[in-house]
């Protein structure tokens, strides 16, 4: 027994469950479970990481001020409006404590990113979810949901675990339809793999108003999941907010370092988009082939519909797949329990799980 109480809503969080890595009693694993970027990290940045390795007994840059430098030349940002932090989640988060509390409501897509209702609940907000159709989440649905408490809405564009998105036009009408006291945070995680015009990660948002937030991560393009690395472009006073209530130094220097020089590994960045521009059409089309239902994806995965007629269902399905050392992942904890995500690996992995789930259908 104890007399200690946590906050309210902290006992409502389960605890976040992140994709496999292991099997027991399986040497060699193909993990597709994660989202991670097909090829690996830049050769650059592995280097960088290591030319740390003599200085770790030296805190790191607190501003992460070369780093903001570098992203802010890339995409023509002011650094002093970026915010990094360990990985997008924190920034995802410290937003929540900042701009959300008890009373307040943390609005968000039925089938949008599995942390969002997390924040909220961390604060003692409550989550609130948007009704989606086909998998996508729609603006008025989104509005509808709005109540003088909202505080706070999330929108992964892409969205993960669906790979829907929203286009420029729709999520500029969300924007035009919420109030000023209302947090727009565009969680832009894959933002890289998006190759549409019609695209947009709402940088121009930003610029316009005092109320929309840009979150960016390293861990999906950039393949630096391992160092966690992620940053936020905001307007000015939400930046000074971050600045004031985030850890002095939430980034670590190797960290910063291979951040820079993925950033400048341009030629890298480009091969990788290229290689998910092919592969993730063909994993899609193959999985079609063997007669099941595919989301259209805009990320670097797709997700995956199985019948749910107890053979072919998508529990048995990732027990088979795990029998062979393949890892994707179960949307069940989504809410879709007929789901599941394959994220784009390299060739010889894309084979093997399409050869796996053919063997599967088949039986």
């Amino acid at each position: 027994m104890t007399s200690l109480t946590p906050r309210p809503g902290i006992l409502d969080i389960a605890p976040y469950v992140p994709g496999a890595s292991k099997i027991q009693g399986v040497e060699r694993i193909i993990k597709l479970s994660s989202n991670e970027g097909a090829l690996g990290p830049s050769p650059q940045a592995i280097a960088a990481y290591r030319g740390m390795a003599d200085t770790l007994h030296r805190y790191p840059d607190g501003g992460s001020v070369e780093l903001r430098t570098a992203i802010g030349t890339l995409h023509g940002l002011d650094p002093d409006r970026i915010v990094c932090g360990a990985g997008s989640d924190e920034v995802l988060g410290l937003l929540a404590r900042a701009y959300a509390g008890p009373g307040d409501e943390v609005l968000f897509g039925e089938h949008a990113f599995t942390m969002y209702p997390l924040f909220a609940l961390g604060v003692g907000a409550t989550p609130v979810k948007a009704p989606e159709n086909d998998y996508t989440v729609t603006v008025n649905a989104l509005l509808a949901k709005v109540t003088e408490r909202t505080r706070i809405l999330y929108l992964a564009n892409p969205n993960n675990p669906t790979g829907t998105m929203l286009t420029k036009d729709e999520v500029t009408a969300l924007r035009g339809g919420l109030r000023d006291d209302i947090l727009l945070v565009i969680d832009a995680a894959y933002a890289e793999y998006v190759t549409r015009n019609d695209y947009t990660a709402g940088i121009e948002l930003v610029d316009a108003g005092d109320n929309v937030v840009m979150t960016r991560t390293f861990s999906k393009i950039y393949a630096l999941g391992a160092v966690r690395l992620g940053w936020a472009y905001c307007p000015e006073s939400v930046a000074d907010v971050l600045n004031r209530i985030r850890p002095p130094f939430n980034v670590t220097s190797a960290a910063q370092a291979a951040g820079v020089a993925a950033i400048n590994d341009v030629e890298f960045l480009t091969r990788s988009r290229d290689h998910n521009t092919a592969w993730l059409p063909w994993l899609a089309e193959r999985m079609e082939e063997c007669g099941l239902a595919v989301v259209p994806s805009f990320g670097n995965f797709v997700l995956v519909r199985f019948p749910e007629d107890g053979i072919h269902d998508a529990a048995s399905a990732m027990e088979f797949l795990a029998s062979l050392g393949i890892i994707p992942r179960s949307t069940a904890s989504a809410g879709i329990p007929s789901g599941i995500r394959i994220t784009v690996g390299v060739e010889d992995e894309m084979r093997a799980v399409v050869n796996a789930v053919t063997e599967f259908m088949s039986r």
